[in-house]
C-alpha cells in the first residue's frame, strides 16, 4: 500500500517523493503562471476530441470538456500575476493524510469525511484552525498530472481547485498521497492562510 502515513501512529511521516513533487509543481505554477501556460499548450495539442493521450498514458484519458477547459485554463494563466511560493507547514499534510487514510481503503471520494467533517473540521481536530482549503485528485499518479488536473479543473463547476491553488491569501500547504481502492492513487493538498490555519 502507498499509504505514507505514520499518521496512523500520530507521528509526522517525512514527505514522500510524490508529495514533495506535488508541492514543487504547485509552486512552479504559482510563481511562473505564463510558463505553466506553455505546458498546457503542449497538453492541448495531444487532444483528439475529448480524449487526450500523453507520455505515461498512451491509451488516453477521456475528459468531460475536452479542450474547452484547457483553453480556459491557459487564458487564466496568461492573466495571472505571479504569486509567492507556498511554504511547507507540517500540520497541513497531517490533515490531508487523515483524509487519505479514511478514503483510500474503502474507495470513497469527496471532501467530506464519513462523519460529515469537512477540511476545516479535520484541521481543527489536528489542533489547527478554519482558514484552510483543500484540493483532491483521484487517479493521477505523478505530480505534473495532479497539478494539471487542479488547474484545468475539467468538469468542476466554478473551477474551485484552480481558484484555491492561485488564492493569494493561501501561503502554506502540505500534501498527502496514498493508495485508493478504486482509483489506485489519491492526493490531497491542504492550503492554509497560516501554518496551522489559525488566523
Amino acid at each position: 500500500m502507498l499509504l505514507p502515513l505514520a499518521l496512523l501512529t500520530g507521528i509526522f511521516a517525512p514527505q514522500t517523493a510524490l508529495e514533495r513533487e506535488v508541492l514543487a509543481e504547485i509552486n512552479f505554477a504559482r510563481t511562473q503562471p505564463h510558463h505553466y501556460a506553455e505546458r498546457l499548450r503542449d497538453y492541448r495539442a495531444r487532444f483528439r476530441g475529448k480524449v487526450v493521450r500523453y507520455p505515461g498514458n498512451p491509451s488516453g484519458l477521456l475528459t468531460k470538456e475536452g479542450t474547452r477547459a484547457v483553453d480556459e485554463a491557459i487564458a487564466f494563466l496568461e492573466r495571472q500575476a505571479p504569486l509567492p511560493p507556498l511554504a511547507f507547514a507540517p500540520l497541513l499534510p497531517r490533515t490531508a493524510g487523515d483524509h487519505v487514510a479514511e478514503q483510500g481503503p474503502g474507495g470513497a471520494t469527496g471532501h467530506l469525511s464519513k462523519d460529515g467533517a469537512n477540511p476545516r473540521d479535520r484541521a481543527r481536530r489536528r489542533g489547527g484552525g478554519a482558514y484552510v482549503a483543500e484540493a483532491i485528485t483521484y487517479g493521477p499518479p505523478t505530480a505534473p498530472e495532479v497539478v494539471r488536473q487542479f488547474i484545468v479543473d475539467d468538469d468542476v463547476p466554478g473551477r474551485g481547485h484552480r481558484r484555491t491553488l492561485f488564492a493569494a491569501e493561501m501561503r502554506f500547504a502540505g500534501a498527502a498521497c496514498g493508495s485508493h481502492k478504486i482509483y489506485r492513487v489519491m492526493c490531497v493538498v491542504e492550503f492554509g492562510r497560516t501554518p496551522t490555519g489559525v488566523y
